[in-house]
């Protein structure tokens, strides 16, 4: 059927329509004008053609649409053609709107960025540290991110996810990712948790919040948060994944992340959004400036409510991406110039940031900095010959992380690197203790303790340890880590065994995943919410269980049973 789909369905009336109407018409008897509508015509009218899904675009400049298009299809079953009102799963665009939702409550006095969240949501287990509500704002919290934890708890992405299943894993989580304020890690949960406390504030659901304070003020009619994944939503586009042979499968979407996620809108909607951070209609008093100030955070982030805060070729931005069942979203705004563009996106792989800079490029190009020439590559520092005494000392094993090592090995006259999971790579010694590695774009710099031992190397910002040499585990050793391993945090069970001479993980949902021994205890598994398991010991070397590392969520704890 997919077959059937890509290489022989065609929608050439529908096609022909959406392309008329994106194109318009130039004057008659003679060629269109070449204006920046034009171009990006041009642009997306070739790169979403034929029976595939698309993009929908808005540009506002000074309050005004200057620009609205749909190209591709928003169902490949019908041949449903994507236009400015089609409906997407904006993903995590939608955070922004709980940060005003937030800031509106700040205005009214009834809630403040200082106050310990578990005021308003005592089910929250007590750390210790407080958690405010500006940490979960700013992504300061240390709470674990649920997709990640979800995942390995059982869940596939394709799951039915509801709301409460994510109040039920943060009501259940008993230790944070690091102490609140101290760091930046990005977390959907913490969103979640304002969405749940505007609820209980207002005394409404979040939807009748935002509905009824935003949404309905804005006339944005085409807008709500999901709250039901079995609601009939009028014009609503499909995701789909396009696969290595260029056909596309249905992903399905079963997700109500409530504040984090799973707004549904248009771009035209979002129109009147962005136009309203110029000429506003909701956000009365600080309620906007509240909502884009520039906060700096931990390690330099900077994140308003909901929006991050950066630059784009010289230029301020206020911006946000989105990704989420094969839907990729992006909103950026340009405060000094009144302009935002706003891109909508129903398949995966697809580069939503890529697709609204492109339309930014043909817009601002009067105004922007010259773009960094990616297609000139950084020349090669001047290599230098070091000793091969020294050489010899770097040799070695050094962790870059949970499950990530790096070797280093003598290559004839110099050195190279070997990492997990990826290629030989050659480096350049351009001093005694700085090494260039090309294939990295970033430099290997060895450093020695007190007493003149190499110790570490620095990388990309990180201090890397340089460990002894240890074995690969035998069989023997392999077999002791063996057992059942439960979380009573995330209420699962995983099975390590052996089979094949390896080692593997069995769960009842994901089924078997493959463990490949990094270094001793360490191991990384085969999918993408298990790719660092390392088993715990006590001090008499016995096995009491295992730690997962996550991009997102740190010591994630099993015990062994029976141990």
């Amino acid at each position: 059927m997919r077959r059937f789909l890509a290489e022989k369905m065609r929608f050439p009336f529908f096609f022909m329509m959406a392309v008329m109407t994106a194109a318009g018409a130039g004057a008659e008897g003679g060629p269109a004008p070449d204006t920046p509508a034009d171009r990006v015509d041009k642009l997306f009218g070739e790169r979403y053609r034929g029976a595939s899904p698309g993009i929908a675009i808005v540009v506002v400049r000074d309050g005004k649409v200057v620009l609205r298009r749909g190209y591709g299809l928003a169902n490949l079953e019908h041949g449903i053609p994507i236009t400015p009102k089609t409906v997407f799963d904006i993903a995590s665009v939608s955070k922004q709107f709980a940060g005003m939702a937030v800031s509106m409550l700040i205005e009214k006095g009834s809630v403040s960025l200082e106050d310990d969240v578990r005021k308003y949501i005592p089910e929250l287990a007590d750390f210790g540290p407080t958690i405010t509500v500006g940490h979960l704002v700013q992504h300061t919290s240390g709470l674990r991110d649920w997709p990640g934890a979800l995942a390995l708890a059982g869940w596939r992405m394709d799951d039915v996810i509801s709301f409460d299943q994510i109040l039920t894993f943060a009501f259940n989580q008993r230790e944070l990712n690091f102490e609140p304020g101290s760091e930046y890690m990005y977390s959907n949960t913490g969103y979640n948790l304002l969405a749940e406390m505007v609820a209980r504030i207002s005394g409404r659901t979040f939807r009748e919040f935002t509905e009824a304070n935003i949404f309905e003020p804005l006339g944005m009619t085409d807008t709500h948060f999901q709250d039901d994944h079995t609601e009939v939503v009028p014009n609503k586009a499909y995701a789909y994944a396009r696969g290595r042979d260029g056909t596309f499968s249905a992903v399905p979407n079963g997700l109500t992340a409530l504040g984090s996620s799973s707004l549904y809108t248009s771009v035209e909607d979002l129109a009147k959004w962005t136009a309203n951070f110029d000429a506003p209609k909701v956000g009365e008093g600080d309620v906007l400036e509240r909502m884009l100030r520039r906060d700096r955070k931990p390690r330099g982030r900077a994140y308003a409510f909901g929006l991050g805060i950066g630059r784009y070729r010289g230029l301020p931005t206020l911006s946000h991406g989105g990704s989420w069942a094969s839907f990729r979203t992006f909103l950026v705004y340009f405060p000094e110039q009144r302009f935002s563009v706003v891109v909508l996106l129903n398949s995966s792989p697809s580069d939503s940031n890529r697709a609204a800079y492109d339309v930014v490029d043909i817009y601002l190009a009067d105004l922007l900095s010259p773009a960094p020439d990616s297609a000139r590559e950084r020349p090669d520092p001047e290599a230098v010959t070091v000793d091969g005494s020294i050489l010899d000392e770097y040799v070695g094993i050094y962790r870059l992380g949970p499950a990530w090592y790096v070797r280093i090995a003598r290559n004839g006259g110099g050195l190279t690197a070997y990492a997990t999971a990826e290629r030989v790579v050659p480096m350049t010694a351009v001093s005694e203790t700085r090494f260039w590695v090309k294939a990295y774009s970033a430099p290997i710099i060895f450093r020695r303790d007190g007493q003149g031992r190499v110790a570490n190397f620095r990388y990309r910002g990180m201090t890397c340890p340089k460990l002894e040499e240890v074995p690969v585990p035998g069989p023997g050793r392999l077999a002791a880590l063996t057992g059942e391993y439960e979380s009573p945090e995330l209420g699962t069970v995983y099975t390590i065994a052996l089979e094949d001479g390896g080692l593997v993980a069995r769960h009842r949902r994901h089924g078997v995943i493959s463990l490949t021994p990094a270094y001793r205890d360490d191991f990384r598994g085969g999918t993408w919410f298990l790719r660092s398991l390392e088993f715990d010991r006590d001090d008499s070397g016995r096995v009491t269980g295992f730690t997962v590392e996550q991009g997102r969520n740190r010591h994630l704890r099993f015990t062994k049973r029976g141990k």
